[in-house]
Parts: C-alpha cells; sequence; structure tokens
C-alpha cells in the first residue's frame, strides 16, 4: 500500500502524465499460454495519464486471451530523443463500454476500427497501474559528452544527472 499523502500521489500521477503525455507507441507486455511475458506495440489514447492506461483492441486478439487467464500487466513508454524511459505495472480489464469508447475515441483508430464505434469486436483494455519507475535524464548530447571526456580523463565513471524515480499507485 502506498505511504504518500493525496498531494504527493496526484504530484505522482502528474510526473507520469508528463513523461508519458507525447508518446504514442508503448509496449503492452501480458503473460503468454505458456507463462511467458509476451510484449507488442500499442498506441496510447491522447487522453492525459490520471492513474489508468486506456487501449482499443479486437475482441479475438490474443492479448485479450492472456489478460482473462493473467490480468497482470507491465506497459513500456521510451521517448529517446529526450531521453524519457517509464516503466508501469498493473492490472488489466478488458472493457466494452460505449460511453467510455466515445469519451476516448479518435478518427485514426478508423483504420482498425473501420465500422468506428459500432464495431462489435471493439473492446477496450484498461489497465489499473499499481507502480511505476521512471528515468528522466538530460537529453542534450552536450551534457553527455561532457560527462564521457570527464570520465575518460580522470578515470572516475560519470554520476548519474538523470531524475529517477519509483511511484506507487497502489
Amino acid at each position: 500500500m502506498s505511504n504518500s499523502s493525496p498531494t504527493e500521489r496526484q504530484e505522482q500521477i502528474a510526473k507520469l502524465a508528463d513523461l508519458i503525455d507525447d508518446i504514442e507507441i508503448c509496449m503492452l507486455t501480458t503473460v503468454d499460454t505458456d507463462g511467458k511475458p509476451w510484449s507488442r506495440p500499442m498506441a496510447t489514447q491522447e487522453v492525459s495519464f490520471g492513474g489508468d492506461l486506456w487501449f482499443f483492441t479486437q475482441a479475438d486478439s490474443e492479448k485479450i486471451d492472456h489478460i482473462e487467464r493473467n490480468r497482470k500487466v507491465g506497459v513500456a513508454f521510451a521517448h529517446p530523443g529526450r531521453q524519457d524511459y517509464v516503466t508501469m505495472a498493473g492490472t488489466a480489464l478488458v472493457v466494452k463500454d460505449r460511453r467510455k469508447a466515445e469519451e476516448m475515441w479518435s478518427k485514426k483508430l478508423e483504420t482498425w476500427f473501420p465500422e468506428g464505434l459500432d464495431d462489435p469486436s471493439l473492446r477496450m483494455i484498461k489497465v489499473e497501474v499499481e507502480r511505476a519507475e521512471y528515468w528522466d535524464s538530460p537529453s542534450s548530447a552536450v551534457v553527455y559528452a561532457i560527462g564521457f571526456v570527464k570520465a575518460k580523463l580522470t578515470g572516475v565513471p560519470p554520476t548519474s544527472i538523470e531524475d529517477h524515480g519509483r511511484v506507487d499507485l497502489s
């Protein structure tokens, strides 16, 4: 259970939201039928992160089978250009909710759901994030170059200048 206050929790969620805000594709990891982790790219939704992640999928997708057997999932985000990386773990639910789908719908989803919101195979995956970890490093090549040169000259490995944290949202 989290020991953070409601204010701290909101600050942690805001930090995560900021880090993943414009990352369009993430990796969703489920547990396969043989008990091994299996990851696939998923489009992120154009809504602000508030503690839950949402994805659209087809009712007959393999990931639905995985989630129905084992609801524990992982989601990984990366923005190498900014040197931002976030991993989240949580519990997934398969949802068929027209109102939520309308709220989250974007025109680009018609590529996968030509019938739009009326597609009978349309489902959503809700991931209730329980914990997360992030690495937020300076993205400047100059910062890295200076650290590399300093390490070569002094023989001392560079110290980490990244913002790194673990967040318990459960």
